[in-house]
């Protein structure tokens, strides 16, 4: 896979998109199984990780796109208190 994540000459945009999905994926296990305090710091630092990809992003999204990205974080942070109050 040759396509970039994102325009530019910053880390993220050498990062092949694969690996971004699995370390995402990853995160995102871990921060479930881990549970309480900790998996919600995992999953908080998803959340502000994703955060940041969408403020740097938003002018070339598409409405959908957009609509799309804010309801994955909304959905990311409704799991994150879910796990930090549950454990």
């Amino acid at each position: 896979m040759k396509a970039k994540l994102i325009e530019g000459d910053g880390p993220l945009s050498r990062m092949p998109p694969f690996a971004a999905f699995l370390l995402v994926a990853v995160v995102f296990v871990v921060g479930i199984l881990v549970g309480g305090g900790i998996g919600a710091l995992l999953l908080g630092a998803l959340g502000v990780g994703i955060g940041v990809l969408l403020a740097v992003t938003w002018q070339t999204l598409s409405p959908a796109e957009r609509a799309g990205r804010v309801f994955i974080l909304a959905v990311l942070t409704a799991v994150a208190v879910s796990v930090l109050l549950t454990k």
